[in-house]
């Protein structure tokens, strides 16, 4: 009798755990046609997003450049689960590897030949170079990158299945999170002044 409520109360606990927000990871679902913030206006505009309309009036970046169009930056985002972001990449620049624990990521290129890749949860690493009109599927969560080894620039459209996808960088979470040195040498079986060089390297620019 004891092992069958145990065995019950288990089974709950995981049917629970697998039905909630955040065994999901992704946008839960709402009961309005919309969600539109406090105090708007609702009209056409609401529903539109000019922050991208002039980024093709100025000159290429001189780096990898990423503009994104998530519910931060258009409310109106919120609860549709979609978001988007432009990338440019200027000849030999990279978008370093990353995760977005909220979505998979379909990159369109509309410019250029980036090549890209993601590693699976088995360490085996997937890559592809690109050409304007392709597109590549990053699965959600997994560590992927895209890198313009190039001597013209690139550009492309990433668009996501929820309004936050979040990204997670990898050199920037790990090594500019104050982790000790001596844990970050011991992991990558290095020495604490090859890790500080590193650190040193991605360190915001002093303004």
């Amino acid at each position: 009798m004891a092992s069958t409520l145990v065995m019950y109360v288990m089974i709950c606990l995981v049917l629970g755990f697998l039905s909630s927000p955040i065994a999901q990871a992704g946008d839960p679902d709402i009961i309005t046609d919309f969600i539109i913030p406090a105090n708007a206006t609702l009209d056409g505009s609401s529903f539109t997003y000019t922050g991208i309309r002039n980024l093709y009036g100025t000159h290429p970046p001189p780096t990898f450049r990423l503009t994104k169009a998530g519910m931060k930056e258009f409310p109106a985002l919120n609860g549709q689960s979609v978001s988007m972001a432009i990338l440019d990449y200027p000849a030999g620049s990279v978008n370093p590897p990353h995760t977005h624990p909220h979505s998979a990521e379909l990159l369109f290129v509309v410019q250029g030949c980036p090549d890209v890749g993601f590693i699976d949860t088995t360490n085996v690493l997937f890559t592809q170079t690109l050409e304007a009109g392709d597109m590549f599927i990053f699965p959600k969560g997994l560590v992927h990158f895209q890198y313009n080894n190039d001597t013209e620039s690139a550009a492309a459209v990433s668009m996501f299945g929820s309004a936050n996808a979040r990204t997670v960088s990898v050199p920037t979470s790990v090594f500019t999170t104050d982790i000790d040195d001596e844990i970050l040498a011991k992991s990558f079986k290095t020495d604490v002044a090859t890790i500080q060089k590193i650190k040193a390297g991605l360190a915001p620019n002093p303004k």
